[in-house]
C-alpha cells in the first residue's frame, strides 16, 4: 500500500474516482496504483506527485511495504 499516497487523496476529500477523472485514467487503475498492485510509468507518477502538490520521493518511496519507483515500462 502506498499509504502517503492514499492519505493525500483522502486528506483532500477525494475519491479514487476523482484522482482518477483529473489525471486521465480510470479509477480502477488509479487503485491499483494505490494499492501497488501497478507502478505508474514516470510520467504519470510526475503528473500524480504534481497533482497532489508533492514529489514523487514523498508519493512513492519508504514506504512500509512499497518502495518501489514508477516503472516507465508499465503503461497504463
Amino acid at each position: 500500500m502506498r499509504e502517503t499516497l492514499i492519505h493525500e487523496r483522502k486528506n483532500r476529500g477525494l475519491t479514487q474516482a476523482q484522482v482518477a477523472k483529473e489525471l486521465g485514467i480510470t479509477r480502477a487503475y488509479y487503485g491499483h496504483i494505490e494499492t501497488g498492485v501497478r507502478n505508474p510509468p514516470l510520467e504519470l507518477a510526475k503528473k500524480i506527485a504534481d497533482f497532489f502538490g508533492k514529489t514523487i520521493e514523498d508519493l512513492f518511496f519508504n514506504q512500509k511495504g512499497n518502495n518501489s519507483f514508477p516503472d516507465e515500462k508499465q503503461s497504463a
